[in-house]
């Protein structure tokens, strides 16, 4: 293959490699370095070259240059590799998926794999692992979780598909899966579109987790704990029963002084300003697709999660900040002017025991909602597998999934379905 730019490099010439990725954001750059760093060879590609050669570049500075090969055209990337060939794609859920897929399709072989690694709606997923039937060609629907840091270091992952692919993937998957003491954060979760779904309802859960500890930030904030003792405070609750990657980083923000402040206007950076970071921030939020996906879902399964949609409803006002800051004018004519007297150390210890019971049921209502998905398209999705999986890697990682694991599993869940 002729190269476009010296930093781009094939393979050596007779030798192919075990995985390819398509797609090199931010993601698909650090889900590959994964792959190289566990030993795997890779050959990575993408519709804009520049991105190619940054990955390429990337991987030379860690050292691994003997197992990253970058490819400009998706035939010969698909020539570079392995049989049964592996190949995994990250692009824009949508159009883009439905395009990539088209173009693999006539390249790829029979009893060679196709991985999707996006955020898709699970049924489209299992309308193009039917259209790519007739060639035979495994189709694999795999949520990842974990950001940037995860992709590099190591995500949950959650993958729907045959069985037959699973076992195909399962050394590389396990080896990149982040790993805590109940083993890599991956499993094979069931047929196609189990992955989407259980993905989907993660990030649901996550819109629980976040607006629970925003309601008590709320009221421990009004009852007069500054910035510093919150900071502390959550510092010590993710020493127990609490712990998790949500308190540990709420923790850090509360913390977190105003010394660097972007104006976003024109994107120059300011001086440092005073105080903390938090008090600063424009009390307005947006939402992604996933999360009115799940609330959607509950709806048509008639799965009540209640948490989940509230976390909804509470972005959706926080939005609309217009009308929050002229609703104020009338709310507060005759409003208090401070809260009455509390006991802090008791209302301390209230709001950490509603948090913690709050969070139980913001995932025990994810889980149920899963259940009747997997019972109705026959996925036999394994529920104690589910919380393992999330044990590490991804937004949602917590101590008390451990007591979740146990109490959705059997003792003997890796062999039977009866944890659904």
């Amino acid at each position: 293959m002729a190269e476009e730019n010296a930093t781009t490099t094939a393979a050596p010439a007779g030798e192919l490699t075990d995985f390819g990725l398509f797609g090199l954001g931010v993601m698909g750059q650090n889900y590959a370095l994964n792959v190289a760093s566990k030993g795997f060879s890779i050959s990575v590609c993408n519709r804009s070259s520049s991105k190619v050669d940054t990955t390429v570049s990337r991987a030379a500075k860690e050292g691994l240059t003997e197992k990253v090969f970058g490819f400009k055209d998706k035939k010969s990337f698909v020539a570079s590799l392995k049989k049964p060939r592996k190949v995994m794609f990250l692009v824009t859920a949508g159009p883009a998926v439905d395009a990539v897929i088209k173009d693999f399709a006539d390249l790829l072989e029979e009893g060679d794999i196709l991985i999707d690694g996006g955020n898709e709606w699970f049924e489209h997923s299992i309308r193009r692992a039917k259209e790519l039937e007739s060639k035979k060609i495994m189709y694999v629907a795999m949520g990842v979780s974990g950001g940037e840091e995860g992709a590099r270091n190591g995500p949950s992952i959650m993958p729907g598909c045959p069985k037959e692919a699973y076992e195909a993937l399962k050394p590389i998957l396990e080896a990149t899966a982040a790993k805590t003491d109940s083993g890599p954060c991956v499993t094979h979760l069931g047929e196609i579109g189990s992955g989407n779904y259980v993905k989907m309802v993660h990030n649901g859960i996550e819109y629980g987790d976040m607006q629970l500890i925003a309601e008590a930030y709320e009221i421990l904030k009004h009852a007069g704990l500054d910035n510093a003792e919150l900071s502390k405070l959550f510092g010590e609750w993710n020493k127990g029963e609490l712990e998790s990657f949500l308190i540990e980083i709420s923790a850090d923000i509360f913390a977190k002084k105003d010394e660097d402040c972007i104006n976003w206007s024109n994107s120059e950076k300011l001086e440092a300003g005073e105080g903390y970071l938090l008090d600063k921030i424009l009390d307005a939020t947006g939402n992604k697709g996933t999360g009115k996906m799940t609330v959607r879902e509950a709806a048509t399964q008639g799965v009540a999660c209640p948490t989940i949609s509230a976390a909804l409803d509470a972005r959706f006002l926080a939005f609309n900040k217009a009308d929050r800051v002229e609703a104020e004018k009338i709310l507060q004519k005759g409003a208090p002017s401070e809260w009455p007297d509390v006991n802090r150390a008791d209302l301390i210890q209230d709001v950490q025991q509603a948090l913690y019971a709050a969070k139980i049921c913001s995932y025990a209502q994810g889980l149920n909602l899963i259940k009747s998905a997997s019972n109705q398209y026959g996925w036999g999705v394994k529920l104690g597998e589910c919380a393992r999986i999330w044990k590490g890697g991804c937004i949602i990682r917590a101590k008390f999934l451990d007591r979740i694991t146990k109490a959705r599993s059997c003792p003997c869940y890796r062999h039977c379905t009866r944890s659904v």
